[in-house]
């Protein structure tokens, strides 16, 4: 029995090498956000481009790590809303976003070269992004939003209103469906959100604070973007005071990703070379 036990012990450290495999490949898609300027999880606007680099290491046709980084741009505007209340609230955003992760993917078949070669997926993790939003001010100049204080972030009268980082965490989850074409090429179709840490992705969480005190602090510009309301063509006179709503502070804002991956699909780093001249098709095994 214990010369079983030990022959087993020996083998599946082999077994379980044997089923190893690696993903490189690149992804490119759209990107849109969830937040207080976008209530709709997939609206019909808003939609910008994204582009990432995905490195994956399978232990198991079943079981890998996944580590990414993607660009991407997000951006919303009250103007576009169906809501009359933001309509009239008039803000608007946009931020281009840099994100690292790394995530547990797993496949729900065995999706090997030896064994299937199509495969729907899950995966969740962890991330950092950084992100800075801005906006145009009445002039159609581009401005940056966070060192505006524009709900008085950072301001001596506000102390529970901290300046926010335009680093913090994500929270990576979602899935997807993967093809092996031939022995080499991954072909992936993938729907990601990213759950963040923040609630400021948009520069909107809380209430409108006095805005004299923006004027005197900050300066006219983060008064003029703090309050937009009066920039709005359905204006209609009236004016808002400190504490009243600007945005909804019960959740985070939240962005994602939909996009369309090619991968190449290799067993081990080590024997690349001897890969590429067994596995690939002709017009590669001339590489030297």
């Amino acid at each position: 029995m214990k010369r079983i036990l030990l022959s087993l012990a020996l083998i599946l450290p082999l077994c379980i090498q044997a089923q190893e495999h690696h993903e490189i490949g690149l992804s490119v898609g759209v990107a849109n956000y969830y937040g207080d300027l976008q209530p709709k999880l997939f609206p019909s606007d808003g939609y910008m481009p994204m582009a990432g680099i995905t490195y994956k290491f399978f232990m198991t046709p079943h079981v890998g790590l996944r580590f990414g980084v993607s660009y991407a741009t997000v951006t919303a505007a009250d103007s576009l809303s169906d809501i009359p209340a933001n309509r009239a609230r008039n803000l608007s955003f946009a931020s281009h976003i840099f994100e690292g992760h790394t995530a547990l993917e797993i496949n729900f078949l065995p999706f090997d070269v030896k064994h299937l070669k199509i495969t729907p997926y899950v995966f969740g993790g962890i991330g950092v992004f950084y992100f800075n939003p801005y906006a145009q001010d009445p002039e159609g100049q581009t401005v940056f939003l966070r060192p505006l204080s524009t709900e008085g972030e950072g301001l001596p009268l506000y102390p529970d209103r901290t300046e926010y980082s335009n680093v913090t965490v994500c929270f990576p989850f979602g899935g997807g469906l993967k093809f092996l074409v031939g022995n080499t090429l991954v072909i992936t179709t993938e729907l990601g959100f990213r759950y963040t840490n923040t609630d400021y992705l948009d520069d909107v969480s809380k209430s409108y604070v006095n805005l004299d005190s923006l004027l005197i602090y900050k300066g006219k510009l983060s008064q003029q973007m703090s309050y937009r309301g009066n920039q709005s063509r359905y204006w209609d006179g009236t004016t808002v005071h400190q504490g009243d709503a600007r945005g909804n502070s019960s959740a985070n804002d939240i962005y994602w990703f939909g996009s369309l991956g090619v991968a190449v699909y290799f067993r081990a780093f080590g024997n690349f070379k001897d890969y590429i001249q067994s596995r690939c098709p002709k017009f590669f095994k001339n590489v030297r």
